[in-house]
């Protein structure tokens, strides 16, 4: 095997033309983990932070009403809900549930997703 055609089968993986519906939901699915566990080793360090008392907080809560944090907040509950969702199907098509329609499954969770994320956001951004 020679360089170039390991390179080229590399570079394809990042090419989204000709992608089935499973693989966009395979990408979403570890892109989703990836950010979770993020936000996950930062919220740690967030709380570590907040143990150092009562001015720590206060300054965090704070830092916590910027809108530039709640859109973070925003991408961490859209994570969390398509990653879940998403989990839910993969452990269904593992039983053997809805293996037949998986696209028609899949597509149906991302609607309820983006459902649940609207409804998020909605609360965040505009009742207080």
């Amino acid at each position: 095997m020679n360089n170039r055609s390991s390179s080229a089968h590399f570079l394809r993986w990042f090419d989204p033309r000709n992608r089935q519906v499973g693989t966009w939901a395979f990408i979403l699915n570890r892109i989703t983990a990836l950010g979770l566990t993020l936000y996950l080793a930062m919220h740690l360090v967030a709380l570590s932070q907040l143990a150092q008392g009562a001015a720590a907080y206060d300054a965090f809560i704070a830092f916590a009403k910027n809108p530039i944090f709640k859109m973070g907040e925003m991408l961490v509950i859209a994570a969390g809900i398509i990653h879940g969702l998403n989990g839910i199907r993969i452990a269904l098509n593992s039983f053997g549930i809805g293996v037949r329609f998986q696209r028609q499954f899949f597509l149906a969770l991302m609607l309820l997703a983006l459902i649940g994320i609207a409804y998020f956001g909605f609360i965040m951004f505009f009742v207080d």
